[in-house]
């Protein structure tokens, strides 16, 4: 039997050094009990809204049963609104577009964060100082006001409510960018492909960004119970379309019988609950998985 004394290929000891982390990484994560709790929950919550209106095809708004009537009564398993709608599903149908307006958000919010806060934290400068003063801008108005003003500048609508969420919730995600680049700029690697010659292009979204993924993820999911929070607020204050269904929407068109029904409320409110719970625990999970400190313990 013969033993090969030639030494692995360096492609495979890159990868491996590269896979290594990530590795660490999702071991580190299934110890967490509370975020592999959220990961199920969340996981069930999607399955949940795209199979649950396949199980229940039916129109959302339409009435299907007497008006306000109690969880379990007449075979309506969440009860009725005011409407006579049937709450679960409103539940069901609603899930989608509140998930949809969660992850298109969180997407618009880290894709503008990472843009400017990479720019400002590589380039520094005038560049910096420019992009600083934009984000402080931001930063200084009421978020919640200012997603108010830019939906009624404009129809309601899905794509104009994950528009006006991200567009108010950057400026954390570009100032974290902004310090992981001014960190990592500095790092031998970095001032090594400097010295070859790479373009800026090259060492701003290959070499330095992949290395400063790991807050950017834990970032990006917290963004996405953020949205659904903006969300739901919007819809209470009237702000959301009416033609698409939501947890949020129907919050908003029962609140005004919460003292006379409970539940056409309660339901829509805990689920919202859940929902942003479940990323939260994902969340802190991810940020104790991709902590060296807490990895090393």
């Amino acid at each position: 039997m013969m033993i090969s004394d030639k030494p692995a290929r360096p492609d495979k000891q890159v990868a491996i050094q590269v896979e290594r982390p990530w590795l660490e990484a999702w071991n580190m994560f299934k110890k967490n009990r509370a975020a592999v709790a959220g990961l199920i929950i969340l996981s069930s919550i999607i399955m949940i809204s795209l199979l649950g209106p396949l199980a229940f095809p039916a129109d959302p708004f339409a009435g299907a049963g007497p008006l306000l009537s109690p969880p379990g009564e007449r075979g309506f398993l969440l009860g009725t609104d005011q409407q006579g709608r049937d709450i679960l599903v409103g539940l069901l149908y609603g899930s989608q577009s509140t998930l949809m307006v969660g992850a298109a958000a969180a997407a618009i919010t880290i894709t503008i964060g990472i843009l400017v806060g990479a720019l400002a934290g590589y380039y520094r400068g005038w560049v910096e100082e420019v992009l600083l003063r934009i984000t402080e801008f931001f930063q200084v108005l009421p978020p919640l006001l200012l997603a108010m003003v830019v939906v009624l500048l404009f129809s309601p609508s899905i794509v104009t409510i994950s528009l006006a969420i991200g567009i108010v919730s950057w400026t954390s995600t570009a100032r974290l960018v902004r310090a992981e680049f001014l960190r990592i700029r500095e790092l031998d690697f970095v001032k090594a492909e400097r010295a070859i010659g790479s373009r800026n292009a090259r060492i701003i979204w290959t070499i330095i960004l992949p290395n400063a993924a790991p807050p950017l993820i834990v970032s990006a999911a917290l963004s996405v119970g953020v949205a659904i929070l903006f969300e739901a607020g919007l819809a209470f204050l009237q702000l959301s379309d009416p033609n698409v269904m939501s947890w949020g929407y129907l919050i908003s068109v029962n609140r005004p019988q919460i003292l006379e029904a409970w539940w056409p409320v309660t339901f829509p409110g805990l689920a919202i609950f859940i929902t942003v719970l479940s990323v939260s625990l994902i969340g802190d999970g991810l940020n104790d998985a991709f902590n060296p400190k807490l990895r090393q313990r």
